[in-house]
Parts: C-alpha cells; sequence; structure tokens
C-alpha cells in the first residue's frame, strides 16, 4: 500500500514537472487543473485593471481628501462584499470539481463590474470632455 502511495505521488509530481515544461493553452484548456489555472490568470488581469483605476482615482481627486477617504473606504467595503459573494458561490458549489472556476469566474465580474463603476463614477465627466482613462471591457460573462 505504501509503495501505491509513492508511486502515485511520484506520477503526480512527474505530471505537474512535464505541465511546468508546456505553456498553459487557455483556448484550449480540457483539464480541470487548466482551466482553473487559465479562469486565475483572467482574474489576475481583472484585479490588475481595478488596481489601475482605483489607482487613477485616487490620484485625480487628490485635491480632495475627503473623497479620496470615500473611495478607499468603498474599495475595501466592495473587496468584503466580494469575498463574501464569490465563497458563497464556492460553497454552492463545494461538491464538485467546477468549485473552483465558478468561484473564481464569479470574483472576475463582480471584479469587471467595479472597474466599470469605478471609471463611470470617478474618472469620467459629465460633459464630453474625454474621461481620465477608457472604458475598461468586460470580458467574462
Amino acid at each position: 500500500m505504501r509503495r501505491i502511495a509513492l508511486a502515485v505521488v511520484g506520477l503526480s509530481f512527474a505530471v505537474m514537472a512535464m505541465a511546468e515544461d508546456k505553456p498553459l493553452d487557455c483556448d484550449n484548456a480540457m483539464t480541470t487543473l487548466d482551466i482553473n489555472q487559465c479562469v486565475a490568470v483572467q482574474l489576475e488581469s481583472a484585479q490588475t485593471e481595478l488596481s489601475q483605476y482605483v489607482e487613477a482615482s485616487v490620484n485625480h481627486h487628490a485635491d480632495d481628501p475627503e473623497l479620496v477617504t470615500a473611495i478607499e473606504h468603498s474599495q475595501q467595503a466592495w473587496e468584503a462584499y466580494a469575498t463574501a459573494h464569490c465563497d458563497a458561490v464556492h460553497a454552492q458549489w463545494r461538491d464538485g470539481s467546477i468549485r473552483g472556476v465558478m468561484a473564481l469566474t464569479c470574483k472576475t465580474q463582480l471584479t469587471q463590474q467595479r472597474t466599470h463603476t469605478v471609471w463611470a463614477s470617478f474618472l469620467t465627466y459629465m460633459d464630453s470632455t474625454t474621461p481620465v482613462l477608457p472604458e475598461p471591457n468586460r470580458l467574462v460573462k
């Protein structure tokens, strides 16, 4: 029994090592691990974009410390909400291998929505003045 366990562990490390040698092809991801990694890459990209838009909002309104504080507090509250909501989505799917994809997709969608909200609220003008940053794209559906 111990030999079987060691063989399985060894095989797992061999498969992981082979996976590290080839680049991740998200257009043709087939395994749960690959799909989770691809969705995680999308989330990371969305989070990077959100950080840029929040930072630009803070910098754009630096002359109004009360507004900057309000933006920062709203971002912290949003982060808590997004985490709690997507944790609930993960719990809903806890018995399936899809739980990771569902939770990551949830967080990506909320992050993209938040980025658009930050842009619309703090980086645009009421007239035809060009926005501080371009309108963010929403990729995940």
